[in-house]
């Protein structure tokens, strides 16, 4: 550099990459729209039943005893939220449901802006914060960290479908560093954990035993042994050593990139985990280039977005871009020594925003799947005699013969919540209780949830919750049904609306 230049035009040809990404900024931004947009839209459908002021596990009792116990400034400090501030109605939650998945809908569509794409992301941070058990999954943070960092790969001023300069290098790099943090948790927490990992076994039981199967999980869990551990070789290898090549030359990256996507889609063919791998995909096109990509846009497309590639971005955006790429490095300290701490912890965030985090999966893998099944009767009595029904879940295994459904990359929150249930006991999962009373009292907003309802005219006298386990039948095997069940323990006895016990526990366990 010449001593003529100024620090601005330093810090641009310091800045400025020997590739351009506006192909990759193109399927970023509409990509994290439509996955914005799914998020808002469970909001819309479950949000009420599970959060609302009559749901499971209230949101706004949740933000009173937030606020009674660090004050307004203290509670915002611990859990961001807008509605710290704003209330905690229904008709305010429904409100910014709304605002956010129409705005969503505008970042798919490629009409956004920073500003844009900050309020989108301050509203969703605000819902996890409230979302309690039922928000409390690693890709809610991987989001809200996804969903910040694109603030700064648009421009503020401007609101259409094309950027009008090009891709700043930092947003891109910290892509980069994204998708290495994601795919190192978690090889490093399987490595660390559950020694299946080890003896390159684990997905002999993994697809049998996952929250949610899809409708392929039986051809997956059909494979030969020889078959599951080329898998968890592939994963080992996918996870633990191309993150490495994130940050190589330009073919290890495209390597490394095509090996993130491949994966990503094999586990989304394999089973329903929500918008997890969906989401995983974004962080992951950032090791590709325009060069490599041009191959898939059409050349009308692919001009236009070249164009804009030659105009420099805002000495406002690299500066704030230099910004947000520091803040970055620092709060990449925890993280770090996450991955380095033999008891490193899974999906944790280091900081109250959500900004930097560390993910992992799968740590641990249960060898057998469990199942609570929840029934109700009319009868009298609720003995053996007693026409006992079921109660379906929209995609959680109950009925032995029915197939398994694909709802990726849409999440049935309730139905995930209980696959946990199923292992940490209702002490743990209180909210169960909670759920069966109010199907003791019929209330429809619960029933929204369920696949259809078995009391349509009247709710049940009583209720049971019986645990089973589930073994899924292979392909070739002469059994009609997909699962094969064996009822293992009582859950919760039969109880009514004016059952001691049940009342008791609601008390008790009152949130």
């Amino acid at each position: 550099m010449s001593d003529a230049e100024t620090p601005a035009e330093q810090l641009r040809l310091l800045l400025a990459p020997k590739a351009t990404y506006e192909v990759v900024r193109f399927f970023f931004l509409r990509g994290l729209g439509v996955l914005y947009a799914v998020a808002f839209s469970i909001l819309l459908f479950q949000f009420s039943p599970l959060l609302g002021s009559h749901g499971l596990l209230p949101a706004a009792r949740y933000v009173e005893r937030v606020q009674a116990a660090y004050g307004g400034w203290g509670a915002f400090a611990r859990v961001p939220s807008i509605f710290f501030w704003i209330g905690t109605s229904d008709a305010t939650f429904a409100f910014f449901a709304w605002l956010g998945f129409i705005l969503s809908v505008l970042v798919a569509l490629g009409l956004t802006n920073a500003v844009v794409q900050f309020f989108v992301w301050a509203i969703y941070l605000s819902f996890v914060h409230v979302g309690q058990v039922f928000y409390g999954y690693g890709w809610e943070m991987q989001l809200s960290e996804t969903g910040f960092l694109a603030v700064f790969l648009c421009p503020i001023a401007t609101l259409s479908p094309f950027a009008k300069t090009r891709v700043p290098i930092v947003p891109v790099v910290c892509l980069r560093w994204l998708i290495a943090r994601i795919m190192l948790g978690a090889g490093l927490i399987k490595l660390r954990g559950d020694p299946c990992w080890r003896d390159f076994t684990c997905l002999v039981y993994h697809y049998e035993t996952q929250p949610i199967p899809g409708p392929l999980t039986v051809l997956f869990h059909s494979l030969p042994v020889w078959a599951h551990k080329i898998g968890v070789g592939f994963n080992h290898l996918v996870e633990v050593v191309a993150p490495f090549f994130a940050f190589g030359p330009r073919k290890a990256r495209i390597v490394a990139g095509c090996l993130f996507v491949s994966f990503q889609v094999i586990l989304i063919l394999s089973g329903n985990l929500a918008f997890l791998n969906w989401l995983t995909l974004l962080p992951a096109i950032a090791c590709f280039d325009d060069r490599f990509l041009a191959r898939i846009v059409p050349k009308k497309l692919q001009e236009r977005l070249m164009s804009i590639a030659e105009r420099e971005p805002p000495r406002t955006a690299m500066l704030a871009s230099v910004g947000y790429g520091l803040t970055v490095a620092v709060l990449s300290i925890g993280p770090v020594l996450n991955l380095l701490s033999p008891r490193q912890a899974m999906n944790t965030s280091f900081d109250p925003f959500n900004l930097v985090g560390s993910y992992g999966a799968f740590g641990s893998v249960g060898k057998e799947r469990y199942e609570i099944v929840i029934e109700g009767t009319s009868a009298e009595v609720p003995d053996a005699d007693a026409e006992w029904i079921a109660y379906e879940f929209p995609c959680k295994p109950g009925d032995p013969n029915r197939r398994p459904c694909l709802i990726t990359p849409y999440h049935y929150r309730l139905d995930w919540q209980i696959w946990f249930a199923a292992f940490r006991g209702v002490n743990r999962e209180p909210w169960l209780a909670f759920l069966m009373w109010k199907l003791l009292l019929g209330e429809p907003e619960i029933k929204s949830l369920l696949a259809n309802d078995p009391f349509p005219a009247a709710p049940p006298r009583y209720i049971r919750a019986d645990l089973y386990r589930y073994q899924l039948v292979k392909l070739g095997d002469p059994d009609p049904a997909v699962w094969r069940r064996t009822r293992v323990d009582e859950v919760v006895k039969p109880v009514s609306k004016d059952s001691p016990e049940l009342r008791r526990f609601l008390v008790k366990t009152a949130f």
